[in-house]
């Protein structure tokens, strides 16, 4: 019992002769043993949930077009983005089409003397029957080597055989063969308009860069810009794809 009540004692005086400099703060306790030696024990205030406010931080970007306009051609580039969705959406129409027409055999693109034709251009095309399309090359039958590399690899899933100056195409059966070498076409085209649209993207943040006179913060938040706006861009040419491939597979 003595050893208690001087305990206590010597802890309270302790206590009331500290100095304001060195007074404990609320968050400390002192520990008295039998031996009269004092100990501090900090108890630290834990960190309510570290970390989460980073990862709940959203990534949306604001696009602020004045501001993007004065680093790079807005317009121009939204321009370009949408010329090339606009020519995968043709592509897709002229040679994706389930069953293969005549139409879209005509405006096969050939390569002759160094240019580019149509293949109507070149030939006489007419459908024989249903299931057969006959090609004349009798104006032109040196072209008839490109004309058969440029008809096997239109997508169309064709398989012309020559009879001297005459292509016979047959017309392929709508089977499930056929529909997915059409979906592996429409990938293809897909992935070229997807290159095309991120080398525009590259193509303008470059530019941006190689300005003289803009700070480092300006070139970081206009390329964070850049990229969101053709995101846009990639998701619909990705939607389009999407939704071509659910036409020609089912899936």
């Amino acid at each position: 019992m003595g050893t208690r009540i001087l305990q206590r004692l010597i802890v309270s005086t302790f206590i009331n002769n500290v100095t304001p400099r060195r007074q404990l703060r609320l968050c400390e306790k002192i520990v008295c043993a039998h031996n009269l030696n004092t100990t501090y024990v900090r108890n630290y205030a834990k960190s309510k949930d570290k970390g989460k406010e980073k990862k709940g931080k959203g990534t949306k970007v604001e696009i602020n077009m004045a501001v993007l306009s004065e680093l790079i051609p807005v317009d121009k580039m939204k321009d370009r983005c949408s010329a090339a969705i606009e020519n995968m959406k043709a592509d897709f129409a002229k040679h994706l089409s389930i069953r293969s027409t005549t139409g879209s055999i005509d405006t096969i693109p050939v390569k002759f003397e160094g240019k580019e034709y149509e293949l109507q251009e070149l030939a006489q095309i007419v459908r024989k029957n249903p299931k057969t399309i006959v090609i004349n090359f009798s104006s032109f039958p040196q072209v008839i080597p490109e004309a058969l590399k440029a008809i096997s690899s239109s997508g169309l899933n064709l398989n012309p055989q020559q009879d001297g100056t005459t292509l016979f195409v047959p017309v392929p059966k709508v089977t499930k063969e056929h529909r997915e070498a059409l979906a592996k076409n429409a990938k293809v085209l897909y992935i070229k308009c997807r290159d095309a649209l991120k080398d525009i993207q590259n193509e303008n943040i470059k530019k941006m860069k190689k300005q003289t006179g803009v700070s480092e913060d300006l070139i970081f938040n206009g390329t964070k810009q850049i990229n969101a706006l053709c995101e846009k861009y990639l998701l619909e040419a990705r939607s389009i794809y999407d939704a071509k491939c659910v036409e020609l597979v089912g899936k």
